[in-house]
């Protein structure tokens, strides 16, 4: 009841907002207004990346390797038998000498049990356990579970088709030390791009994220963990009573609830987590219906504490704020359009030409953020990068703008059913030559990627 009194309070604020807008000046003043914002914001952030980068080659901070907690390290698995083995495999080769795995069969129905039994006989450092049907479902509940065994003064969480390279833990712990971080995400790279234009368009999602994520890390702002490549300091999450159990996005949830609490969390772009992009198109809307109402659910239920908290700070609160735009957004810009459309078929004062136009250049804002994140990350020759950061947008349009519509509609409407929405893995069958050429290459963007 109280997210959807909060959604619906600041929906209403929204439609008065825009009828004020519609009767009482020039409409297209609000879109640019937006534009302007989201310029300025975003040359902040490039400008404050810049900065970190001219300061770091003038005064080279060295990463701290003797820095070396012991690391508990946590994979849930929920019907992983395709491909827990070959993940456990290649998690068993990270180089670092402190650390034990912990994989949870959470309520499995096929094999992944019987899998975990035959692995565990070549790995001394491998735990497991399985829980009960009639556990409380959903990661955070696992991860939980998990917490109570973990020896680790660190926590790392990797889904169950997760794939490192094996100075992964090396180069990420580094970035733990100081005493206000709580959490690390590492870079998200999609292992199986090249299988089709779904694939491809979300390795492209992950790079602009990437983006993001880098630019709010250089300001210090409201960095968002990933949940697959996590690393959190156990301390933080004891600090705030573990994961919670009544989200869907574990990982967004538990981003605000450290910062709410004054944690830092930070990004580490150099060191990178490869997972399997979903190539279906049903798959994929399940999994992004499940991440955009987990995000939007987790701000309006936090909403309270975010603006009451005398622990975080002015820049992740201003940060924070800045990003719940992405879901108002949509709503926006439908209401603007479908509201001027209307007008012009009533022969009625409208602003339709200077509406589709903001919205379109608005489309473009997204175009350049792709196209910049593109050429950085993903090292696209210049005609391949234009044709991609095209595609992706209108990919991102038709995926994220109806979702977010729906979600909303649903979170004031329908009963929150915990729909954990689990992605299958193990669907695109990899050999081990392809992932090792995908970590090389994505090994050396990574090893280039502050001098860019």
């Amino acid at each position: 009841m109280k997210e959807r009194i909060t959604l619906l309070a600041i929906i209403t604020s929204l439609l008065i907002l825009l009828y004020f807008f519609q009767n009482h000046m020039n409409t297209p003043c609000a879109f640019m207004t937006i534009l302007i914002f989201m310029s300025l914001y975003t040359a902040y952030m490039q400008i404050a990346f810049k900065h970190k980068v001219r300061t770091q080659k003038k005064h080279p901070v060295e990463k701290n390797y003797s820095f070396l907690p012991y690391v508990s390290i946590l994979i849930p698995a929920h019907n992983e038998a395709d491909v827990i083995a070959n993940t456990i495999e290649n998690i068993s080769k990270i180089d670092y000498p402190r650390y034990e795995i912990i994989v949870i069969d959470d309520r499995s129905t096929d094999n992944t049990l019987k899998e975990l039994e035959k692995i565990s006989k070549n790995h001394a450092n491998l735990k497991y356990f399985s829980r009960t049907k009639d556990a409380f479902p959903g990661k955070s509940a696992v991860l939980n579970d998990a917490l109570k065994i973990a020896k680790g003064e660190a926590i790392l969480v990797f889904d169950a088709d997760a794939r490192v390279n094996p100075n992964f833990l090396r180069e990420l712990i580094p970035a733990l030390e100081p005493p206000q971080v709580g959490a690390v995400q590492a870079r998200k790279v999609i292992i199986n791009r090249e299988q089709n234009f779904l694939t491809r368009c979300q390795d492209n999602e992950m790079a602009v994220d990437t983006h993001f994520q880098v630019g709010r890390d250089s300001v210090k702002g409201a960095v968002e963990l990933r949940g697959n490549g996590e690393l959190i300091k156990r301390q933080a999450l004891e600090n705030v009573n573990g994961w919670n159990i009544y989200t869907i996005t574990d990982d967004l949830d538990l981003s605000t609830r450290l910062q709410i609490k004054g944690w830092d969390v930070r990004f580490c772009p150099e060191v990178c987590v490869f997972e399997e992009g979903v190539p279906s198109y049903i798959p994929l809307l399940k999994q992004r219906r499940r991440w955009i109402e987990g995000s939007i659910r987790r701000y309006l239920e936090h909403f309270s504490d975010v603006l009451t908290s005398k622990d975080m700070s002015l820049r992740v609160s201003l940060d924070m704020t800045a990003y719940i735009t992405e879901f108002i957004l949509p709503v926006w810009m439908v209401s603007e359009v479908t509201i001027q459309s209307f007008r012009y078929f009533k022969d009625d004062t409208n602003w339709i030409l200077s509406s589709m136009a903001l919205s379109t250049l608005m489309c473009g804002f997204f175009i350049i953020a792709l196209f910049y994140s593109l050429r950085k990350y993903v090292k696209l020759k210049p005609i391949e990068n234009l044709k991609q950061s095209i595609l992706t947008s209108i990919y991102i349009v038709v995926l994220w703008f109806p979702l977010a519509i729906f979600i909303i509609f649903k979170i004031i409407f329908m009963k929150n059913n915990m729909d954990w929405g689990k992605t299958r893995h193990g669907i695109t069958k990899l050999n081990s030559l392809e992932t090792e050429k995908g970590s090389k290459k994505e090994e050396k963007q990574a090893e280039n990627l502050i001098n860019v």
